[in-house]
């Protein structure tokens, strides 16, 4: 037995797997967004309820949407601000009393879908988050690859490839710099550019027929696949699976593949783009799965 914990924006989700993967337990509770000592005692809550459901005290793993630095062993890179510079996995396993594994959370999605999801089989899969922020994770033969950086597969902040003139700089994002791909391909991003509320409602108007929605919607397909493109270009993954909140605007998935040729430096292009099949669990089942079985 294992506990995954994935803690996002808005929400921290546990669950407890067996080797098998199947589901011992399940809890979700809201993030205490900017307030770093209650995410730590909301963790702390959850692993604990756990720990009394199973009547044991399995090992934590726990994807955050940021890193661990290799250079100070404190967080880097998250879009949870409040993290960022703080030892969180020691100051977890202080409160826990056991150890912790610590993962990015798209990294945590990738090795979910190439455990026992859309990637199973694989040996290389390339895990999308397409959220409130962007993330990508690599997993390779059922492992995550880290990098010597703990950067591997963080596409969300290369610039966004081959832009128009009315896409450059782009919009300023929140790592200092203009035009990262997350400023576009994020939720928010995509409401902007249609000058709507949220992604939700530029879906629910283009389906109604409305023009300034579709025309942002392809806009934004054409961006995903000149993101994705430049992936396949350096890594050549055998999957690349969706996941995150606009993972399930249906259209996607076939609109990349349709488009990838314009972009990918091959004669032909044969990379599936898949949907995710645990869905939003994918990023708690790939917690768990730190612990190998």
């Amino acid at each position: 037995m294992r506990i995954g914990i994935d803690v996002g924006g808005t929400k921290i989700e546990a669950a407890a797997l067996d080797r098998q993967g199947a589901l011992h337990g399940r809890r979700r509770i809201p993030t205490p967004r900017g307030d770093y000592a209650a995410t730590l005692d909301a963790i702390a809550g959850l692993v604990r309820a756990l720990d009394a459901e199973l009547g044991a005290k399995p090992p934590v793993g726990l994807g955050i949407p940021g890193g661990i630095s290799p250079a100070t062993g404190l967080v880097k890179g998250a879009n949870s601000t409040w993290l960022i510079g703080r030892p969180f996995d020691r100051d977890l396993e202080a409160r826990l009393g056991r150890p912790v594994r610590i993962a990015n959370d798209a990294n945590c999605f990738a090795l979910s879908e190439a455990v026992d999801g859309a990637g199973a089989g694989a040996r290389v899969v390339f895990g999308v988050i397409l959220g409130t922020g962007v993330g990508g994770g690599i997993a390779i033969d059922g492992r995550v690859l880290t990098g010597r950086n703990a950067i591997a597969g963080e596409w969300g902040h290369n610039p966004l490839p081959w832009p128009a003139d009315d896409e450059r700089p782009g919009p300023a994002c929140y790592c200092g710099k203009r035009g990262c791909l997350e400023t576009f391909l994020s939720g928010p991003g995509l409401a902007r550019d249609a000058g709507a509320p949220d992604a939700e409602a530029v879906v629910a108007l283009a389906a109604k027929g409305d023009s300034a929605a579709e025309a942002a919607l392809g806009r934004y397909e054409d961006r995903l696949a000149r993101g994705l493109a430049s992936v396949i270009n350096i890594v050549d993954p055998d999957v690349i699976v969706l996941g995150g909140g606009l993972s399930n605007i249906a259209r996607l998935p076939p609109a990349v593949v349709r488009l990838l040729p314009r972009y990918v430096f091959s004669d032909r292009v044969d990379t599936p783009v898949v949907p995710a099949v645990h869905g939003d669990s994918g990023g708690v089942r790939g917690a768990a799965w730190l612990w190998p079985a």
